[in-house]
């Protein structure tokens, strides 16, 4: 099942984000077969990263609660507030990817 990683950083957290991506990203990189999609959620600016939103495929909600206690972003205390729903993609995705 997927589930869905709505991820809100902490305000002012600009540098501990800069300074933990690169783990953030050899950990998510770990899953790269079972990510549906993933990327920072921006301000309005277009360019200042607040957030996360990850959509990755688990077994279960243990399983997806278990990677989530030890991603790097969470493990430096980045987020403000974690949320994690399972998600069923009903709809065909057309917009917003890179093209490939």
């Amino acid at each position: 099942m997927i589930y869905i990683f709505h991820l809100i950083d902490k305000p002012a957290a600009g540098e501990l984000r800069q300074r933990m991506r690169p783990q953030h990203k050899a950990y998510l990189g770990e899953q790269a077969a079972r990510i549906a999609f993933a990327g920072p959620l921006l301000a309005d600016d277009g360019q200042t990263m607040v957030g996360s939103l990850l959509a990755i495929d688990f077994p279960d909600r243990e399983a997806a609660q278990r990677w989530l206690a030890q991603e790097p972003f969470h493990t430096a205390g980045l987020y403000a507030g974690t949320t994690v729903h399972a998600f069923a993609n009903l709809w065909p995705q057309k917009a917003g990817f890179p093209p490939t």
